[in-house]
Protein backbone atom coordinates (compact mmCIF):
# COMPACT_ATOMS: atom_id res chain seq x y z
CA UNK A 1 0.00 0.00 0.00
CA UNK A 2 1.64 3.58 -1.10
CA UNK A 3 1.65 6.11 1.02
CA UNK A 4 -0.11 8.69 -1.85
CA UNK A 5 -2.99 6.04 -1.75
CA UNK A 6 -3.58 5.96 1.76
CA UNK A 7 -2.59 9.54 2.64
CA UNK A 8 -5.99 11.40 3.02
CA UNK A 9 -7.40 8.38 5.03
CA UNK A 10 -9.92 10.76 7.38
CA UNK A 11 -11.80 7.59 8.76
CA UNK A 12 -12.28 4.29 8.45
CA UNK A 13 -15.38 1.65 8.63
CA UNK A 14 -15.55 -2.15 8.67
CA UNK A 15 -17.65 -4.78 8.32
CA UNK A 16 -18.57 -7.17 11.52
CA UNK A 17 -19.15 -10.50 10.70
CA UNK A 18 -16.16 -12.22 9.13
CA UNK A 19 -14.01 -8.79 9.92
CA UNK A 20 -13.97 -7.72 13.75
CA UNK A 21 -15.35 -11.24 14.81
CA UNK A 22 -16.38 -14.33 14.32
CA UNK A 23 -20.05 -15.19 14.71
CA UNK A 24 -21.12 -18.07 12.64
CA UNK A 25 -20.99 -20.53 15.89
CA UNK A 26 -23.51 -18.64 17.46
CA UNK A 27 -25.46 -17.70 13.74
CA UNK A 28 -25.69 -21.54 12.64
CA UNK A 29 -26.65 -22.74 16.26
CA UNK A 30 -29.82 -20.20 15.82
CA UNK A 31 -30.43 -21.54 12.41
CA UNK A 32 -30.01 -25.09 13.83
CA UNK A 33 -32.31 -24.35 16.51
CA UNK A 34 -34.94 -22.87 14.04
CA UNK A 35 -34.64 -25.65 11.51
CA UNK A 36 -35.58 -28.11 14.38
CA UNK A 37 -38.39 -25.67 15.79
CA UNK A 38 -39.67 -25.52 12.14
CA UNK A 39 -39.39 -29.80 11.98
CA UNK A 40 -35.90 -30.21 9.76
CA UNK A 41 -32.39 -31.47 10.09
CA UNK A 42 -29.68 -29.65 10.99
CA UNK A 43 -27.21 -27.79 8.60
CA UNK A 44 -23.28 -27.95 8.99
CA UNK A 45 -21.92 -25.10 10.02
CA UNK A 46 -20.15 -24.79 7.06
CA UNK A 47 -23.15 -24.84 5.08
CA UNK A 48 -24.31 -21.91 7.44
CA UNK A 49 -21.77 -19.85 6.98
CA UNK A 50 -21.68 -19.97 3.06
CA UNK A 51 -24.92 -18.26 3.95
CA UNK A 52 -24.01 -15.23 6.15
CA UNK A 53 -23.37 -11.97 4.70
CA UNK A 54 -26.72 -10.17 3.42
CA UNK A 55 -28.66 -9.79 6.56
CA UNK A 56 -30.55 -12.14 9.14
CA UNK A 57 -33.61 -11.77 6.86
CA UNK A 58 -31.91 -13.63 3.79
CA UNK A 59 -30.27 -16.19 5.67
CA UNK A 60 -33.63 -17.65 7.38
CA UNK A 61 -34.85 -18.31 3.43
CA UNK A 62 -31.14 -19.80 2.66
CA UNK A 63 -31.41 -21.86 6.10
CA UNK A 64 -35.29 -22.69 5.60
CA UNK A 65 -34.67 -23.85 1.93
CA UNK A 66 -30.62 -25.36 1.97
CA UNK A 67 -30.03 -22.66 -0.88
CA UNK A 68 -28.24 -19.52 -1.18
CA UNK A 69 -31.24 -18.66 -3.32
CA UNK A 70 -33.96 -20.00 -2.12
CA UNK A 71 -37.09 -18.82 -1.07
CA UNK A 72 -39.37 -19.62 1.31
CA UNK A 73 -43.11 -19.29 1.59
CA UNK A 74 -43.98 -16.06 3.33
CA UNK A 75 -45.55 -17.98 6.46
CA UNK A 76 -43.14 -20.42 6.89
CA UNK A 77 -40.55 -17.54 6.54
CA UNK A 78 -42.31 -15.36 8.81
CA UNK A 79 -42.28 -17.81 11.90
CA UNK A 80 -39.34 -19.07 11.31
CA UNK A 81 -37.88 -15.13 11.17
CA UNK A 82 -39.59 -14.68 14.34
CA UNK A 83 -37.89 -17.48 16.20
CA UNK A 84 -34.49 -17.41 15.11
CA UNK A 85 -34.11 -13.78 15.89
CA UNK A 86 -35.70 -14.44 19.37
CA UNK A 87 -32.94 -17.34 19.71
CA UNK A 88 -30.22 -15.70 18.21
CA UNK A 89 -30.43 -12.05 20.32
CA UNK A 90 -30.61 -14.90 23.46
CA UNK A 91 -27.79 -16.32 22.36
CA UNK A 92 -25.82 -13.54 20.66
CA UNK A 93 -22.06 -14.14 21.72
CA UNK A 94 -22.40 -17.43 23.49
CA UNK A 95 -19.34 -18.77 21.22
CA UNK A 96 -18.73 -15.16 19.12
CA UNK A 97 -15.47 -13.74 19.62
CA UNK A 98 -13.41 -10.73 18.01
CA UNK A 99 -10.82 -12.37 16.04
CA UNK A 100 -7.00 -12.53 17.84
CA UNK A 101 -6.18 -8.84 16.93
CA UNK A 102 -9.41 -7.13 16.62
CA UNK A 103 -8.98 -5.29 19.95
CA UNK A 104 -5.21 -4.44 19.86
CA UNK A 105 -6.60 -2.87 15.62
CA UNK A 106 -8.81 -0.87 16.97
CA UNK A 107 -6.72 0.30 19.56
CA UNK A 108 -4.06 1.29 17.82
CA UNK A 109 -6.17 2.99 15.37
CA UNK A 110 -7.53 4.98 17.72
CA UNK A 111 -4.48 6.71 18.79
CA UNK A 112 -4.18 7.89 14.97
CA UNK A 113 -7.36 10.34 15.75
CA UNK A 114 -9.58 9.17 12.99
CA UNK A 115 -13.33 8.11 13.62
CA UNK A 116 -14.05 4.31 12.96
CA UNK A 117 -17.70 3.11 12.28
CA UNK A 118 -19.16 -0.37 12.00
CA UNK A 119 -21.15 -0.70 8.64
CA UNK A 120 -22.98 -4.56 8.46
CA UNK A 121 -25.86 -6.07 6.97
CA UNK A 122 -26.52 -7.46 10.40
CA UNK A 123 -29.46 -5.70 12.05
CA UNK A 124 -28.44 -2.36 13.60
CA UNK A 125 -29.81 -3.35 17.11
CA UNK A 126 -28.43 -7.05 16.98
CA UNK A 127 -24.66 -5.61 15.85
CA UNK A 128 -24.41 -2.72 18.51
CA UNK A 129 -25.75 -5.06 20.96
CA UNK A 130 -23.16 -7.58 20.02
CA UNK A 131 -20.07 -4.92 20.09
CA UNK A 132 -21.18 -3.79 23.46
CA UNK A 133 -20.96 -7.73 24.33
CA UNK A 134 -17.38 -8.14 22.89
CA UNK A 135 -16.07 -5.26 24.64
CA UNK A 136 -15.47 -3.34 21.38
CA UNK A 137 -18.69 -0.65 21.39
CA UNK A 138 -16.91 2.20 22.78
CA UNK A 139 -14.69 2.23 19.49
CA UNK A 140 -17.13 3.39 17.05
CA UNK A 141 -18.67 6.44 16.57
CA UNK A 142 -21.20 5.10 14.21
CA UNK A 143 -23.15 1.80 13.87
CA UNK A 144 -25.07 1.52 10.69
CA UNK A 145 -26.86 -1.97 10.07
CA UNK A 146 -28.55 -3.98 7.32
CA UNK A 147 -32.08 -2.24 8.57
CA UNK A 148 -30.36 1.24 9.12
CA UNK A 149 -31.88 2.91 5.71
CA UNK A 150 -33.69 1.89 2.79
CA UNK A 151 -30.52 0.32 1.08
CA UNK A 152 -27.74 -2.21 2.59
CA UNK A 153 -24.12 -3.44 1.24
CA UNK A 154 -23.51 -3.80 -1.89
CA UNK A 155 -25.66 -0.73 -2.02
CA UNK A 156 -22.79 2.44 -1.50
CA UNK A 157 -25.74 4.49 0.74
CA UNK A 158 -24.61 3.33 4.09
CA UNK A 159 -21.23 4.23 2.87
CA UNK A 160 -22.12 7.38 1.92
CA UNK A 161 -24.66 8.07 4.73
CA UNK A 162 -21.79 7.73 7.21
CA UNK A 163 -19.13 9.90 5.39
CA UNK A 164 -22.02 12.85 4.97
CA UNK A 165 -22.26 12.08 9.01
CA UNK A 166 -18.75 12.17 10.11
CA UNK A 167 -18.59 15.74 7.11
CA UNK A 168 -15.52 13.80 4.64
CA UNK A 169 -15.28 12.99 1.38
CA UNK A 170 -16.45 9.60 0.29
CA UNK A 171 -12.82 9.17 -1.26
CA UNK A 172 -11.21 9.59 2.01
CA UNK A 173 -12.56 6.98 4.19
CA UNK A 174 -11.49 3.33 3.85
CA UNK A 175 -14.05 -0.28 3.90
CA UNK A 176 -12.54 -2.98 5.84
CA UNK A 177 -14.32 -6.25 4.98
CA UNK A 178 -14.27 -9.76 4.07
CA UNK A 179 -17.06 -10.08 1.26
CA UNK A 180 -17.98 -9.05 -2.00
CA UNK A 181 -20.38 -7.02 -1.03
CA UNK A 182 -18.09 -4.86 1.36
CA UNK A 183 -15.67 -4.60 -1.65
CA UNK A 184 -19.13 -3.77 -4.30
CA UNK A 185 -19.75 -1.48 -1.93
CA UNK A 186 -16.54 0.70 -1.17
CA UNK A 187 -16.18 1.15 -4.74
CA UNK A 188 -19.38 2.36 -5.60
CA UNK A 189 -19.11 4.80 -2.80
CA UNK A 190 -15.57 5.84 -4.23
CA UNK A 191 -14.00 4.65 -0.65
CA UNK A 192 -11.25 2.90 -0.64
CA UNK A 193 -12.02 -0.94 -0.26
CA UNK A 194 -9.48 -3.47 2.09
CA UNK A 195 -10.21 -6.89 2.37
CA UNK A 196 -9.43 -9.37 5.08
CA UNK A 197 -7.89 -12.91 4.10
CA UNK A 198 -9.13 -14.54 7.69
CA UNK A 199 -12.78 -13.74 7.10
CA UNK A 200 -15.14 -15.94 5.57
CA UNK A 201 -15.08 -14.71 2.10
CA UNK A 202 -12.28 -16.25 -0.21
CA UNK A 203 -10.12 -12.81 -1.07
CA UNK A 204 -8.28 -14.68 -3.75
CA UNK A 205 -10.89 -15.54 -5.88
CA UNK A 206 -12.75 -12.18 -5.46
CA UNK A 207 -9.32 -10.62 -5.93
CA UNK A 208 -9.37 -12.32 -10.06
CA UNK A 209 -12.25 -10.37 -10.91
CA UNK A 210 -12.17 -6.73 -11.61
CA UNK A 211 -15.21 -5.68 -10.07
CA UNK A 212 -14.42 -7.67 -6.75
CA UNK A 213 -10.52 -6.60 -6.56
CA UNK A 214 -9.79 -5.12 -3.08
CA UNK A 215 -7.37 -2.20 -3.33
CA UNK A 216 -5.36 -3.66 -0.55
CA UNK A 217 -5.62 -6.69 1.23
CA UNK A 218 -4.50 -7.49 4.68
CA UNK A 219 -4.04 -10.73 7.02
CA UNK A 220 -4.70 -8.29 10.24
CA UNK A 221 -6.27 -5.15 11.38
CA UNK A 222 -2.94 -4.10 13.07
CA UNK A 223 -1.24 -3.60 9.37
CA UNK A 224 -3.47 -0.75 9.02
CA UNK A 225 -2.32 1.23 11.49
CA UNK A 226 1.21 0.60 10.68
CA UNK A 227 0.63 1.88 6.98
CA UNK A 228 -1.53 5.04 8.43
CA UNK A 229 1.17 6.10 10.81
CA UNK A 230 4.07 7.41 8.50
CA UNK A 231 0.49 9.62 6.97
CA UNK A 232 -0.31 10.86 10.81
CA UNK A 233 3.67 11.22 11.25
CA UNK A 234 4.07 13.89 8.29
CA UNK A 235 0.91 15.80 9.51
CA UNK A 236 2.14 16.17 12.56
CA UNK A 237 6.26 17.42 11.47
Amino acid sequence: MTTSVIEHVQAIAFDLDGTLCDSVPDLAAAANATREHMGLPPLPVEVVESYVGDGLANLVHRVLTDSRDGMAKQEEWEKAFTFYIRYYRDHLSDHTRAYPETEAGLGLLKTLGIPLVVITNKNEILAAELLKQLGLADYFSLILGGDSLPEKKPSPMPLLHAAEVLNIDPANMMMVGDSQNDILAAKAAGCLSVGVTFGYGDMTMLSQEAATKPDWIIGSLPEIFENLQPQKEQEEA
